[in-house]
């Protein structure tokens, strides 16, 4: 590594701690929410210099895009004069620096234990059976049939959240705010190509390359908060179409569990992927879970659950 791009990494790592403390200690509101969507941003350009180019678009589109949004859209709720945060107390201080300390001992002490672990890690043994996995990039391989149990919980995880706010938000109303923003619907009309065209090039390239189901879900969930935002999603208050909606939100979970029940049939092991079939089944599963996170993510600004 040159001196050049140590620097730099230092710089992205100081940049880093800068922006996290200012996110969670600034005393403006809106100011620590445009820390938090910085952060989101520097943090992709982090994930690019380890060369996971997925997970940095992945990154900028939830960090810095959709939660950010999200941020503003809960922000804009609060009523005017809470637009400060609340100052430290006295006996509070002790306790967020204790909790700094613990948080900084633990990175070191995990930092030291992955120095400690044998090179080149898991890559070998991944080289090995990849050729089995269906897929040709092993990122994909992992995430889809290596370890499937992970990517399955998440997906479940994301489920669970949706139902959890929509459960706990009001009656849903239309969602409208392109009054307060007359340009949004402009830019959603003008971004709608990209926001569907990328999503399905990433999916094309997980097989092979950096990319798959979540940060193609990613892409296509930004361009349909977008939409959301611009009020352009009447859609979901037409109660014909609500069956349909809960069966795409839940299509990435049923998807994978069908497949890891075809699995426990075929090869007697749940989510075990027979050779023949596994490029086929990690493509239908990632289209499904593809859609599902990016209905998911729009899911989180309906603020209720539609048809309610």
């Amino acid at each position: 590594m040159s001196a050049l791009a140590l620097a730099f990494d230092l710089l992205l790592v100081a940049a880093l701690l800068w922006l996290a403390w200012q996110a969670l200690f600034d005393a403006h509101r809106f100011s620590a929410v445009a820390h938090f969507m910085v952060f989101g941003l520097v943090m992709s350009l982090a994930w690019v210099r380890l060369d996971a180019l997925d997970i940095a678009l992945a990154e900028a589109a939830i960090g810095a895009g959709v939660t950010g949004a999200l941020l503003l859209a809960a922000l804009g709720r609060l009523p005017a004069k809470a637009g400060h945060a609340p100052a430290w107390r006295r006996a509070q201080r002790p306790l967020v620096w204790a909790a700094v300390a613990t948080v900084v001992s633990a990175t070191l002490a995990l930092a030291w234990v992955a120095w400690q672990l044998p090179r080149p890690g898991l890559a070998g043994p991944v080289a090995e059976v990849l050729p089995h996995s269906g897929v040709d990039h092993a990122v994909t391989a992992v995430l889809l049939n290596l370890r499937a149990w992970d990517t399955l919980l998440e997906i479940t995880v994301m489920l669970a959240a949706v139902c959890l706010v929509w459960s706990l938000g009001p009656a849903l109303s239309p969602y409208a705010p392109a009054t307060a923003l007359p340009g949004l619907p402009a830019l959603t009309r003008l971004l709608h190509p990209l926001f569907v065209l990328v999503p399905a090039y990433l999916l094309w390239r997980g097989s092979h390359a950096p990319g798959g189901a979540f940060p193609a879900g990613a892409v296509l969930g930004a361009g349909g908060v977008l939409m959301v935002l611009a009020g352009a999603v009447h859609w979901v208050h037409d109660a014909r179409r609500q069956p349909l909606l809960r069966l795409l939100l839940a299509a990435g979970v049923l998807l994978f569990l069908a497949v890891g029940l075809a699995g426990l049939g075929l090869a007697g092991t749940f989510l075990a992927l027979p050779d023949a079939l596994a490029g086929p089944l990690i493509l239908a599963v990632e289209v499904a879970a593809a859609l599902s996170i990016a209905l998911m993510l729009m899911a989180f600004y309906l603020y209720g659950e539609p048809g309610r």
